[in-house]
């Protein structure tokens, strides 16, 4: 029996749509892990192509066919691979890929070294019209400490958790445990998901010795990635829930960096991922 297929009908208001697929697919994923090999989590994961005037609609399967069999190797090495087919099979000219996971790092309290799981937000985006712009994204938290408050109080000062969101274009291979270490060496005070006594005094004294705004964290890790020629472009938020107002405070600082033709083609990331 054939069924009709209305996606493909002829659309006669003539309007194409920049992007049409599906969302907030939930998949399992192996992720690269510098001390560990690999790691297991679970992405969230969106997939969209631009959709011509003349048809009605797209054909929602097909992402999750193509997702199917990039099953067991999904990475930045392919994903281009994966944005091709979905031009091809869905006969768009453009397409884009959003994967968001969880990425865990085992850390060390600073003082009396208990070891501890610490969550970080890595997301990886691609599109695909005439090449391949890939871009790499974490978010770390970390905790700061007011500048103002601190002096202009008798004592003490108020301070915040802040969550430093970092995103990149590159030339060749890099860690995410790397990339995370110098947002945290960057921001001083960075947190830590467990702590004893001894830690919460380190730490907390830590801050008030390095007060940080919301700018001048972001320019800190800017200089940082200015230092890396790797990085070709990059973009830089902090965003300060504040302890005792009723609003947060943010900054942004954005870098394109000029390199020669020809040298700006993103290799891959510290980041594999795939079916398991």
């Amino acid at each position: 029996m054939t069924l009709k297929d209305i996606h493909s009908q002829h659309d006669h208001r003539n309007i194409d749509i920049d992007k049409v697929g599906v969302k907030s697919i939930r998949y399992p994923i192996v992720v690269l892990d510098k001390k560990n090999e690999v790691q297991h989590t679970v992405a969230t994961i969106n997939m969209y192509v631009s959709l011509p005037h003349r048809f009605k609609g797209t054909h929602m399967s097909r992402f999750i066919e193509i997702l199917n069999r990039y099953r067991h190797g999904i990475s930045t090495k392919n994903i281009a691979d994966i944005l091709v087919q979905m031009k091809h099979r869905l006969a768009s000219q453009s397409a884009h890929i959003e994967i968001t996971f969880p990425f865990f790092i085992e850390k060390e309290a600073p003082v009396t070294k208990a070891k501890s799981l610490m969550e970080y937000s890595c997301t990886i985006i691609g599109s695909h019209r005439e090449k391949l712009d890939l871009v790499v994204g974490i978010a770390v938290p970390v905790t700061t400490l007011c500048p103002c408050s601190r002096e202009i109080s008798n004592y003490g000062a108020h301070n915040q958790r802040s969550v430093v969101r970092v995103s990149v274009r590159f030339k060749k291979f890099f860690w995410i445990e790397d990339l995370i270490s110098l947002v945290e060496h960057a921001a001083v005070n960075e947190i830590y998901p467990l702590l004893k006594r001894p830690d919460e005094k380190f730490v907390t004294e830590r801050a008030y010795e390095n007060p940080m705004f919301a700018e001048d964290i972001v320019r800190a890790v800017a200089e940082r990635l200015d230092q890396d020629p790797n990085f070709i472009w990059y973009a830089v938020e902090s965003e300060n829930h504040e302890s005792i107002h009723n609003h947060s405070a943010y900054a942004m600082v954005t870098k394109n960096v000029c390199v020669p033709e020809g040298n700006a083609k993103s290799d891959h990331t510290g980041v594999m991922a795939e079916g398991v």
